[in-house]
């Protein structure tokens, strides 16, 4: 290794050493721990090879090395493990082992962040042992976890599962001394007190969460209700509910919360209609009330008013904020209206949505996807899901076809964000003292694909889709790269996942084919396949007007290997010496493909009076290297 602290080498060991045998492993962990002592990954994978082969006596010996070295959570839920396993078979003697293994790691980690697991997993240990030790570690426990309700709530549970309700709620009371807010440790106290039929001290809790009325919140006062429907009738029940809605932070879930109470329960729809019309003049502008009203209406069979509640809501809605009522009120009629009055209303709709700029125009003219809507029911569809996913794809193309898209000017050059993939708003006028990452350059992240460090300096290659590689599919755009994804059928995709891994630094394409042009290219031929090679070499090599097609001439190289074509063969001999080319058809006498090769090799024409090649990489007529520049 050329540097022996390389991270990233050091992870190429250590995957390496998962999959060889544990003898040819050892001194690959050797050499890692050696270099890397204090790292609780490679010593916790180093255990587990011994773990699953059961060498104990070497288990035992690593973990003496490493576990005072390495404070750290999964290391030691490791060790752990490996105590239980040994002492499982052992009876009350291997119960005391594995005791004091626990006491042993929570002695060390116990007061860390991550050893909440680690204390439970004790708990649910010490369970199948002696009470008054299994209290000792509920008080050892929350001196750590003070501010945790679920370890209250654990703890209070246990008690009253084991028959001692009087010590369930003193631990309750315990808990809310530590944590006064918490609404929910509240909630489970009133529920222990109501189970055991002590119903003043619950309505004491709930009356604690309601204060003094000003700042309760709107699931306090339904759960009130509920408390004094279930314990005190429905009077009392009613009667709160008149002086809740009288509250600043009474909602509008409170008034449907009564409503089906009093239809579901109480059996008296006229009420739960009166809460119902008697809400409406207060919460008009909420969307959910409505459509809660309207499935309340849908169970009386009330098609009438759910039209009428529908179109007066619609009126009095702002556009931006009835989507999901003019959603409901389309699938209402898909359902139960007839053909008139269905296509009435999705056409509706979608002026309406239209206006308030929620969709695309392009996506609101007629398509199957509104045939689709209207002839499913439940999961059942009249097309194949393919069909669906197809539609979903021209759906989001055509709502994101004329996003705009916004250039920010960053540090390292010109970036394009796509707010419609990536949902993030910028400013106009972005601060030239912050750095902005530049997503052109950014890979679509693979599970599969392994990171290899490469060479400094040198970009990897990936084998996922770059930017630059979806601009050139897209047609010269720099979209984003998930734009494509989502823009590609689902063939190309499965294509593209499927190509092999390339890894290592990427190659200049000029290069490339630079040494391509020159070098003698093989065909697998036989026969006359030598003779043109040998021609091509000393022949004239396609010149810029063959590339782009122009009869054009252009000023030949002097004192190269390029030959005018007074000095060619004339006669038959140059047909014969045609023939044969056409005959073998190497690679190298084939035209070049109109690609990025061509472009750069005609802007070189244009931009330079006297072709004499690149300082980089060659010349584009003869291939080889040149120290000239003009």
């Amino acid at each position: 290794m050329a540097d022996k602290y390389s991270v990233e080498a050091a992870e190429i060991l250590a995957n390496e050493a998962l999959r060889l045998p544990l003898s040819e492993a050892v001194p690959i962990y050797e050499q890692l721990l050696a270099t890397f002592p204090t790292a609780a990954k490679y010593w916790k994978q180093y255990v587990e090879a011994h773990m699953a082969v059961n060498n104990d006596d070497a288990t035992k010996q690593i973990f003496s090395r490493c576990l005072l070295n390495c404070l750290q959570i999964p290391l030691w839920r490791c060790y752990i493990r490996f105590i239980r396993k040994v002492n499982e078979k052992k009876g009350v003697e291997g119960q005391e082992e594995t005791r004091k293994a626990y006491d042993f790691m929570l002695g060390y980690v116990g007061a860390d962040i991550a050893s909440g697991p680690v204390w439970m997993e004790y708990i649910m240990f010490l369970k199948s042992m002696p009470n008054n030790f299994l209290i000792f570690v509920h008080f050892q426990c929350l001196m750590y976890l003070y501010h945790y309700p679920d370890i209250w709530y654990d703890y209070a549970t246990w008690h009253a599962k084991s028959g001692s309700v009087d010590s369930a709620i003193k631990v309750f009371h315990r808990a809310l001394k530590a944590l006064p807010d918490s609404e929910v440790l509240k909630y489970a106290f009133a529920e222990l007190e109501e189970s055991r039929g002590a119903i003043q001290p619950a309505k004491k809790v709930y009356e604690s969460l309601l204060g003094d009325g000003v700042n309760a919140t709107a699931l306090s006062h339904i759960q009130y209700i509920r408390f004094l429907r279930r314990t005190e009738g429905v009077e009392a029940a009613r009667k709160y509910f008149l002086d809740a809605r009288k509250s600043p932070n009474c909602t509008y879930h409170v008034y449907v919360a009564y409503a089906m109470m009093a239809f579901c329960l109480d059996k008296d729809p006229k009420i739960a209609h009166n809460v119902f019309e008697a809400g409406l003049k207060r919460f008009m502008h909420e969307p959910g009330y409505i459509l809660e009203y309207a499935d309340f209406l849908s169970r009386l069979n009330d098609d009438r008013n759910i039209r009428a509640l529908f179109e007066r809501a619609l009126s009095s809605l702002p556009p931006e904020e009835s989507v999901e009522v003019w959603k409901r009120f389309t699938q209402f009629e898909q359902t139960y209206g007839d053909l008139a009055s269905m296509l009435k209303v999705e056409q509706r709709r979608k002026e309406a949505l239209a206006r308030a700029g929620e969709e695309n125009q392009s996506a609101l003219e007629s398509s199957l996807q509104d045939v689709i809507s209207r002839y499913s029911f439940m999961d059942l569809w009249p097309c194949s899901s393919k069909d669906l996913d197809h539609l979903a794809r021209q759906e989001w193309l055509s709502n994101n076809v004329n996003k705009k898209i916004e250039r920010s000017a960053l540090a390292n050059g010109a970036v394009i964000l796509d707010k419609g993939s990536s949902g993030m708003t910028t400013n106009s006028n972005p601060s030239a003292k912050v750095v902005y990452p530049d997503t052109s350059r950014m890979l679509i992240y693979d599970p599969r694909q392994k990171s290899v460090p490469s060479a400094p300096g040198l970009p990897a290659v990936s084998s996922t889709v770059t930017a630059s590689s979806v601009a050139l599919i897209g047609g010269g755009t720099t979209n984003a790269p998930n734009e494509f994804l989502k823009a590609t059928p689902p063939a190309l995709l499965a294509f593209i996942a499927n190509l092999p891994v390339v890894e290592g630094p990427s190659p200049d394409v000029d290069f490339v084919l630079s040494v391509c042009l020159q070098s003698n290219i093989p065909t697998g031929q036989t026969g006359k396949s030598a003779t043109p090679s040998i021609q091509l070499q000393t022949g004239p090599a396609p010149c810029t007007s063959d590339l782009s097609g122009s009869s054009k001439p252009h000023p030949v190289q002097s004192g190269s290997s390029f030959k005018t074509t007074r000095d060619r063969q004339p006669g038959k001999k140059r047909d014969r010496d045609r023939q044969d080319d056409d005959e073998t058809s190497t690679v190298q006498s084939q035209p070049l493909p109109r690609d990025m090769f061509k472009i750069r090799q005609l802007r070189k024409a244009r931009g330079v009076a006297s072709q004499t090649g690149s300082t980089s990489y060659g010349s584009a007529f003869s291939g080889e290297l040149s120290g000239s520049t003009g």
